[in-house]
């Protein structure tokens, strides 16, 4: 080696890229899966937010749960661990959380993607009556005897207003997550995760001899089964229209259109196909 010839510097390790995703749905884990699957996790730094009401999700990356406000809020949060990317897969329902995003996107100029689980679409021998606001279909659902409940979580002061409507009323609460008041008298809760399958959505109905079924339109396979035996069995269904979520450039319908943004967005490699040996 000569004097003007110098040893080869070892190539310094991209630093992985920092990426938030806003979950806490089924379609959010399957991004992530679907992001390991394609062999990129080794180059992102991702975050998984979830509101922490049900259940921590085994994922291999960093779990970021009970929101933003104990890290001074989604901006500060995103300022102070130097966030690049969001992708915004939380419930069609969750409209505060998804405007926010959109607002801190915007005024931290941080690429935003959304993906947006297409919405049921009413069927023949569907018996839908849908509604945009909650005030009129409480209302509606004075007229009936054995209700099912499949909205999440309902605040104590409409199931009161629920129980005066008709006192008689029989009503069922199904959530994953237990109500944190003690419900009142008429109303029965049940602890349920879907998927459901039609077979069970059939038998619970009977059993409870449901005249109505109350259900926000999330989409989605999950808990589809709830509508199929409702049609089935000839059971009315009121239904809440999506809210308005704010526009977005980027916006998917399936979880591997997100999956393929976020690697194209960062320009991510995966790694070379291993060789079978000769």
């Amino acid at each position: 080696m000569t004097s003007e010839t110098k040893p080869a510097q070892p190539r310094k390790p991209a630093q992985p890229r920092r990426v938030l995703l806003l979950g806490g749905t089924a379609d959010a884990r399957k991004v992530v899966g679907l992001l390991d699957q394609a062999g990129v996790m080794a180059q992102l730094a991702l975050t998984y937010s979830v509101a922490g009401l049900v259940r921590r999700p085994k994922l291999d990356c960093e779990i970021l749960s009970g929101g933003f406000t104990p890290h001074g809020g989604l901006a500060h949060y995103c300022r102070d661990q130097g966030i690049e990317l969001i992708l915004d897969v939380t419930h069609p329902y969750a409209l505060q959380m998804s405007s926010k995003a959109a607002e801190v996107a915007e005024q931290l100029a941080i690429p935003l993607a959304r993906f947006h689980r297409p919405a049921w679409q009413r069927q023949a021998g569907d018996r839908w009556c849908c509604f945009d606001d909650w005030a009129p279909l409480w209302q509606r659902v004075a007229d009936y005897q054995s209700v099912l409940l499949t909205v999440g979580q309902v605040e104590l002061s409409t199931l009161q207003q629920l129980r005066r409507q008709n006192p008689a009323q029989r009503l069922i609460l199904r959530t994953a997550a237990a109500p944190k008041f003690e419900l009142p008298e008429g109303v029965e809760w049940i602890k349920a995760i879907g998927p459901f399958a039609l077979e069970d959505e059939l038998a619970l109905l009977r059993q409870y001899r449901i005249d109505l079924l109350v259900s926000k339109n999330s989409g989605g396979d999950s808990t589809q089964a709830k509508l199929d035996a409702a049609r089935e069995l000839g059971i009315e269904v009121l239904m809440l229209q999506r809210p308005a979520l704010p526009t977005l450039a980027n916006q998917f319908d399936t979880p591997q259109a997100c999956a393929d943004w976020v690697c194209r967005r960062l320009a991510l490699s995966q790694p070379p196909a291993e060789q079978e040996p000769l």
